[in-house]
């Protein structure tokens, strides 16, 4: 398999499931919120894990404002603002960009900012992540999210180069380097491409262009200008507070979504010489994505239930608060139906698989 060159041909998922997987999976979930009578969106307990990391961020960053502490203890409070960050990132923001946390648009997209507050964009990740990724999961040369730096090679089809044996002991300090490459170069290079994934001559709106700038803007004043200009603090200071917020929410947010995809057992899978997937969508999605720390009841309200990224991808639609329940489902049907469901018991044992696959990705290729 080489990665697939999607300007010369439209990728086709199978048309049909022949195991029958699909439509049974289907149906048990729809019964599941049908019998229950629960919305598929956020409830209270949702809620009440947003208001946490919400605070948990920005009112790290109003007690450091404030001057009140000396500068180990505004040290550690942005390291927890740092941790805040990447908990808004999964518990709020990826659910209302997926139009999941409620069936409220506005809300959505309300709370669809508060990615763009924390230096991302939004609307770019809309199509990076809800359509590029989601769509064409571990497909070598269109899912973007194999391809997030040269100095990580995600996938058995990127370039090698020397380097890479020793990705697993560097790849964890190039995670955290992710949310400052967001905020001053990823969103900037991505508007500035013609083709990205399938999209061919993107155009963007002038609006979502201004609220890039806007949005950057005001990210760069409150974190960067307003900081310097109020707290009594000697640049190099300053400098190591921002460095360690921004590395401890760019390493969580790093290390959890790689848990999705780059572990063991999950396929890379790519069409035939006619752009032909062999696997219907839903089934592309299963042997491609991988659960882990089911029973990590803390883990799973703090990064928003995205330890079921099985379901995630299968019902990116529901709120991730009720992944656990339809986790259930759909593992006893895929069991029925001899689907694979990748799995590993615990947080480590997640980590231990990733590091085994970036040993093995880095590995010179066999002749």
């Amino acid at each position: 398999m080489t990665p697939f060159p999607m300007s010369e041909q439209k990728i086709r998922f199978a048309a049909k499931d022949v195991s029958g997987f699909i439509p049974e999976v289907k149906a048990e979930v729809n019964r599941y919120f049908k019998e229950t009578g629960k919305s598929k969106h956020a409830n209270w307990r949702m809620v009440r894990n947003s208001v946490v990391v919400l605070l948990m961020t920005w009112g790290s960053y109003a007690l450091i404002m404030t001057g009140w502490f000396t500068p180990m203890q505004m040290l550690m409070l942005a390291i927890l603002m740092g941790i805040g960050a990447a908990g808004v990132g999964f518990g709020v923001a990826h659910d209302a960009l997926h139009g999941a946390y409620t069936s409220n648009d506005t809300i959505n997209k309300l709370l669809g900012y508060t990615f763009d507050l924390l230096g991302a964009n939004g609307y770019m990740w809309k199509i990076t992540h809800n359509v590029i990724h989601h769509t064409y999961t571990n497909i070598p040369g269109v899912d973007e999210d194999l391809d997030v730096s040269p100095l990580v090679r995600l996938s058995p089809e990127s370039p090698r180069y020397s380097f890479h044996r020793f990705q697993q002991f560097f790849a964890f300090p190039a995670y955290s380097l992710a949310t400052i490459n967001w905020l001053f170069a990823k969103d900037f290079q991505q508007f500035m491409k013609r083709d990205i994934g399938p999209y061919k001559d993107k155009r963007h709106p002038m609006s979502e262009i201004v609220t890039l700038i806007v949005t950057k803007a005001f990210v760069v004043f409150y974190m960067i200008v307003l900081p310097l200009m109020v707290l009594d603090l000697a640049w190099w200071q300053f400098l190591i507070g921002f460095m360690a917020m921004h590395m401890t929410a760019g390493l969580i947010l790093g290390v959890i979504f790689q848990l999705a995809h780059v572990v063991e057992g999950t396929e890379y899978l790519g069409p035939d010489d006619d752009g032909n997937m062999e696997h219907a969508w839903l089934i592309h999605e299963m042997r491609t994505t991988s659960n882990f720390a089911h029973s990590n009841k803390l883990l799973q309200a703090y990064i928003g239930g995205l330890n079921y990224q099985i379901e995630h991808h299968l019902f990116p639609q529901v709120c991730s608060i009720h992944y656990p329940e339809i986790g259930k489902i759909v593992r006893e049907v895929a069991a029925r139906y001899d689907i694979p469901y990748h799995y590993h018991p615990t947080l480590r044992a997640a980590i231990r698989s990733h590091l085994h696959m970036l040993k093995e990705l880095g590995q010179p290729v066999a002749a």
